[in-house]
């Protein structure tokens, strides 16, 4: 049995009664005191000979200030839990204190590693914290900033093989680990036509998707000769619940949002795949070219699957592409009673997580399988004189570079790797399970509570609450839980109604925090 890890930052629940909400647009006061006099706000020390000249530092000032660096992150997250989730300066508060220029001579590092303190924590909303239950998790492991560390370290430009065959080869052994961990379909590993790669966020994997599906559909027309060549408009379905990264792929894919068609949802949030068909048809006889689908395994809203195996089978039916994004909730997968989360993955053309959410590795690190690659790479790939290299041509390596947009790419398969070494799987199955057991309890509290109302069940770790005496009682609700200090929630609107999101998955929430939260929750419902 793997041993539980200890969560970072759970010295104590502090209350924090002169914080004000960020959720209602108040402007929140400038921090005027003084950092929290815990290690985590002292002074990195570099120990700086005071008469060392200014500018670039050498290998013993660089090992110097990293270990300041490392102590003053270490001592920071260690305190978090200290500190107000957020507690907003005035706009522009930050830049104020910084010069018009840059300085024309090199500043000592001693005194820029101090401005971490001055400058950069007055404006920090804390992410990591005990109490983050906004948005969505954003979780930064030890191990994950050591690795993105190495991976500064080494520098190196992984867009070829050629041009540093580990950048490459461990992001496809670490893809294909998770394609088992995960327990998803064969088809997308590296040793089949399918395949993973690295993206930097969901939104560049709707993108690139978008892109291969434009150029099935058009059979590659609209690559060699531009959209208006087929006289068509092509046409692209998603869940008006689903994220707005897929209406802005549209865009820049040159489909344009009047041909984004956002289907409507069931009472749980999930997409009606009878109007999705109903839409497809329409647009046939309109003479359009429906090109590309996108289904969700947790909204952004409140978290609703939508029914891939059964939109899978509208595709195949009208030869349409099928992308699945399960940026937060495909994390689930690594506990096989979560595995529903995977449900119909055996019929997608590419589907798409985000380690950099729900996993202990830091932001950004997307992953993007497809079930054949070689669609991705003929939509995607321009071979210059300058980047024709032996490997290349001789069919056997993968040059990441034809699978994104940039033509860089930068080693961050490292710190996937250092995270799934270091927690090993049974570690995340621990992660997941802890943090849905967490927010299970807070839904039942909610449930059972008189003044409050559970908008859907929760599937997974994400619990949408409303207040039973309408939205303006909601926002109250928000407001108040907010402006305590130890919390951070964030909102959506769901089929009209207001909603307070409590999205549990930081690595330093416990149980404690949870409890003290819906402690919290319930008093202030009976005052709102």
């Amino acid at each position: 049995m793997t041993p539980k890890r200890k969560p970072v930052g759970q010295k104590g629940l502090r209350r924090f009664p002169h914080a004000r909400s960020v959720s209602d647009g108040a402007t929140l006061p400038i921090m005027t005191t003084a950092p929290h006099p815990s290690s985590s706000s002292s002074t990195p020390n570099v120990h700086a000979h005071p008469h060392a000249p200014h500018g670039p530092i050498d290998a013993e000032a660089f090992r110097r200030a990293g270990h300041a660096l490392i102590d003053w992150i270490a001592d920071y997250r260690e305190n978090i839990a200290s500190r107000p989730v957020a507690h907003l300066p005035a706009p522009g508060a930050i830049r104020a204190m910084l010069p018009e220029r840059a300085p024309e001579r090199g500043e000592p590092m001693t005194a820029i590693l101090e401005d971490l303190n001055r400058v950069v924590m007055p404006g920090i909303v804390h992410w990591q914290h005990p109490g983050w239950f906004a948005y969505f998790p954003a979780n930064s492991s030890y191990e994950s900033i050591l690795g993105e560390l190495a991976s500064a370290g080494l520098g190196v430009q992984g867009m070829l093989w050629s041009t540093s065959p580990a950048c490459t080869e461990i992001e496809t052994q670490v893809l294909d680990w998770l394609v088992h961990a995960l327990g998803l379909p064969r088809g997308f590993l590296s040793t089949t036509a399918g395949g993973g790669v690295l993206q930097d966020t969901a939104s560049s994997a709707a993108l690139v998707a978008m892109v291969a599906a434009r150029e099935r559909a058009t059979e590659f027309a609209s690559d060699a000769h531009g959209l208006g060549a087929g006289g068509r408009a092509i046409v692209c379905y998603t869940s008006d619940q689903a994220h707005s990264s897929i209406e802005k792929a549209a865009r820049i894919a040159g489909i344009g949002k009047e041909f984004v068609r956002l289907i409507p949802v069931d009472e749980r949030g999930a997409m009606r795949v009878d109007i999705l068909e109903q839409e497809i048809v329409r647009d046939r006889n309109l003479g359009h070219l429906p090109a590309f689908v996108s289904a969700t395994v947790g909204t952004t809203g409140v978290n609703a699957i939508d029914p891939v195996a059964t939109i899978a089978k509208v595709c195949n039916a009208h030869r349409i592409w099928l992308h699945v994004d399960a940026a937060m909730s495909g994390t689930a997968a690594f506990c096989e009673e979560f595995r529903f989360v995977n449900t119909g993955a055996e019929f997608a053309d590419s589907w798409c997580f985000n380690p950099h959410k729900w996993m202990p590795v830091n932001f950004d690190c997307d992953v993007l399988w497809v079930a054949n690659r070689a669609e991705l790479v003929r939509a995607l790939s321009v071979l210059p004189e300058y980047l024709r290299n032996s490997a290349t041509e001789s069919g056997k390596v993968i040059d990441y570079r034809d699978w994104q947009v940039p033509l860089g790419r930068r080693f961050r398969a490292l710190k996937l790797w250092f995270v799934l070494r270091s927690f090993g799987i049974g570690g995340m199955r621990a992660l997941v399970r802890e943090h849905v057991e967490m927010a299970q309890d807070l839904a039942a509290r909610a449930k059972a509570h008189a003044k409050l109302a559970l908008v859907v069940d929760p599937p997974l770790n994400l619990v949408c609450i409303a207040h039973k005496d309408g939205d303006d009682a909601t926002q109250r609700l928000i407001d108040a839980v907010n402006r305590d200090g130890r919390f951070l929630v964030s909102h959506c609107r769901f089929h009209g109604k207001l909603v307070l999101r409590v999205s549990i998955g930081a690595l330093a929430t416990t149980r404690a925090h949870v409890a003290a939260f819906t402690t919290l929750l319930c008093a202030e419902a009976d005052r709102a």
